[in-house]
């Protein structure tokens, strides 16, 4: 822990630790979202998008299932394995993580245009920062918004596995709309949590470490789902 300097207040002193805590949160979540964009941009390639899309079935090959479901496979690994596994182990399997994911986002350079892609991740960068700003900067306690956009993203998980079946764009536009609204929210709370979160923790601890690796993971996915819901809504397809 930080030494407290004489007259210095533990108010300010809690300050300094959560800026320096949610700094370093962001800046593994931002490590890990330069990895996925290098990762779907060379997956994207025509020397590589065989790897993901069989050139003669048009369907996705064995490796791109498994780029495609391994990612929440790791998710759940994380959560499940806070306890047990030591730091190396957790940034490993994020960064592993983050590398998949982005090399099953390639895909989406096949369905919408280059110039759309940059334009909504443009957008979603600025909606993300002004969120998380407030989220970092507000007075107001998020708690009871957070169980409400918890119970929104549930709906959403539902809604869109049903309409996988239906094939309803109507419903697409309806799920997408409710997505931005529900993970701009997102963003907000829980950069308020992280930063509760480092107020209280001992960065240099080892669950310190871990539960920072956890915050990037939560802000990553915060961000790349904001991103998809908006290119699903204003994305120019091929």
């Amino acid at each position: 822990m930080e030494e407290i300097r004489p007259f210095e207040s533990t108010t300010t002193i809690n300050k300094t630790l959560a800026k320096n805590y949610v700094a370093n949160v962001f800046s593994l979540m931002f490590t890990a979202l330069i990895i996925s964009g290098l990762a779907a941009v060379w997956f994207a390639t025509d020397e590589m998008k065989t790897w993901i899309i069989s050139p003669v079935t048009g369907s996705f090959t064995t490796f791109g299932w498994i780029t495609m479901f391994s990612p929440l496979a790791l998710v759940f690994l994380m959560g499940m394995g806070l306890q047990k596994f030591n730091v190396k182990t957790l940034l490993a399997i994020f960064l592993a993580y983050s590398t998949l994911t982005g090399i099953s986002l390639s895909t989406i350079f096949s369905v919408y245009s280059t110039s759309s892609i940059a334009t909504t991740f443009f957008i979603s960068s600025m909606t993300f920062g002004v969120m998380a700003t407030a989220g970092y900067t507000t007075k107001t306690d998020l708690t009871k918004m957070g169980s409400l956009l918890f119970m929104g993203l549930i709906g959403i998980v539902i809604a869109s596995l049903v309409n996988i079946f239906l094939g309803n764009g109507m419903l697409d536009i309806i799920i997408s709309i409710i997505g931005v609204l529900v993970f701009t929210g997102l963003t907000a709370y829980d950069v308020q949590k992280i930063k509760e979160i480092g107020m209280v923790t001992d960065q240099k601890s080892e669950m310190g470490q871990k539960l920072m690796i956890m915050g990037a993971l939560t802000l990553y996915l915060d961000f790349i789902n904001l991103f998809l819901m908006l290119l699903r809504l204003f994305g120019n397809r091929d």
